[in-house]
């Protein structure tokens, strides 16, 4: 544990160069495409002692970069071939370092998969003093049981979540505030370990400075969440090619994160082979007359089969928007489906609030926000990313979402616990349905 809190600090202290610098790439690794933006700080001066939570104040930015390409080599989120993968690392942020005008040597990454697993864990402590200090924090963080997560696994973030002073809970930053016993909630996620060494080595073998990493469900939520929606409570669902992640936020903080290994790539496979069409053809019509919800004029809407295969019924084949709509529906009711069993089993109904926001580049389909509101819920709505100064137009859809969640970590990162100065202890087992269960007792 103390090797992998050296490492996150590392981390952070790239970071903290690259704001120096200036300039920092924001590169997101997903399973059809790989989105890189060069971000420029304004006013290169750092806050310190912000509190718990934006550590990095109010810091500007703006994109100066911006490329997207086809990724390659990549399987649910997790790479598959690394030869491939650095070639679409390499091409992404040398376009994007292109557009910019400018050099980096920094990269803040997300990405999805890896398999990961939510822990609720909680710590107590008497306050060594009568006010709450910096080391108070640190031995409250420290005091947590954390589980046993298997050599095979890694934390890939724990966050405070909230914190509790004589008895008053939902404090944000208790630090110079009086009190006698400080408790707090934190949430701590872990990934798969080898996904993620295969991540640093690509990153190294780009010849970057990995300066942060972030699962994709959660900088998802940050930037399809609006500010309300992270306080009172929802459920934001990233839809992507290889993967659909999940994230539960509550008080602003993530509370839950996991992963479907069902995406919007399985939706065009299930096309091509009904169809007997190649894989491009098949994201082609998924994309132009793809539906959920089909109509009496669908059965009259016709789509042309343009193939080469030299049979020319076969290649001047027509087959109507119905046929088509029946194909798709089952595939992204199962991912719906599956979404709903995760949620259940995470305890999504005694959050104050069930709303649930779909985002992601499998999220654009017609028909899916009825579709999941007949089995998720009624609040639900399809999330766009918030806008930040210089993304382009071509980077406003949902399937950036998580590109633009990343700049907004990159420039307001929610303090962990590796910055503070935690020693390491034994860790005992807790259960995982303690990742929700503190905010039913507290809150």
């Amino acid at each position: 544990m103390i090797e992998l809190f050296e490492i996150q600090r590392a981390m952070r202290q790239m970071r903290k160069a690259a704001m120096q610098r200036g300039v920092v790439a924001i590169l997101d690794i997903g399973t059809s495409k790989a989105t890189c933006l060069v971000l420029r700080f304004d006013g290169g001066e750092l806050p310190s002692g912000d509190g718990v939570g934006p550590m990095a104040g109010q810091s500007q930015f703006r994109i100066i970069g911006a490329a997207t390409t086809r990724a390659r080599g990549m399987r649910h989120g997790e790479i598959e071939v690394m030869a491939e993968t650095e070639r679409a690392v390499r091409t992404v942020v040398q376009a994007a370092q292109k557009m910019a005008q400018v050099r980096v040597d920094h990269a803040i990454v997300s990405f999805s998969g890896a398999g990961p697993r939510s822990y609720g864990l909680s710590g107590e402590i008497e306050v060594s003093g009568s006010e709450v200090s910096e080391s108070d924090i640190a031995a409250v963080l420290a005091s947590c049981e954390t589980p046993d997560i298997g050599t095979h696994r890694t934390v890939l973030h724990a966050q405070p979540v909230n914190f509790i002073l004589d008895h008053r809970s939902g404090l944000a930053d208790p630090r110079g505030q009086i009190g006698n016993r400080l408790a707090t909630d934190l949430h701590m996620l872990s990934v798969d370990r080898a996904a993620v060494q295969n991540i640093l080595h690509c990153i190294k073998r780009c010849d970057l400075e990995l300066a942060g990493l972030a699962s994709s469900a959660y900088v998802g939520g940050i930037s399809a969440l609006v500010e309300d929606e992270q306080k009172i409570g929802a459920a934001c669902i990233d839809l992507g090619a290889g993967t659909s992640g999940l994230s539960i936020f509550l008080r602003g903080h993530m509370i839950y994160a996991d992963t479907v290994r069902i995406g919007g790539h399985h939706v065009t496979q299930d096309i091509s082979k009904g169809l007997g069409i190649p894989l491009a053809l098949a994201e082609r019509i998924k994309t132009l007359h793809g539906g959920l919800v089909a109509t009496g004029r669908d059965d009259r809407d016709m789509i042309e089969l343009k193939g080469e295969t030299g049979d020319w019924e076969h290649d001047r084949r027509e087959i109507s928007r119905s046929e088509l709509i029946g194909i798709m529906r089952p595939r992204v009711e199962e991912i719906l489906e599956e979404v709903r069993g995760r949620l259940d089993a995470a305890g999504f109904d005694s959050l104050p609030s069930q709303k649930i926001v779909l985002t992601g580049g499998a999220s654009q389909v017609p028909g899916l926000a009825h579709l999941a509101t007949r089995i998720l819920g009624q609040q639900v709505r399809l999330g766009r990313p918030l806008r930040v100064q210089g993304l382009p137009q071509a980077a406003t859809g949902p399937a950036f979402s998580a590109a633009v969640g990343l700049c907004l970590f990159a420039a307001h990162p929610q303090d962990e616990c590796w910055d503070f100065n935690i020693e390491d202890h034994r860790y005992p087992a807790r259960s995982l349905r303690r990742a929700v269960r503190w905010f039913r007792e507290n809150w």
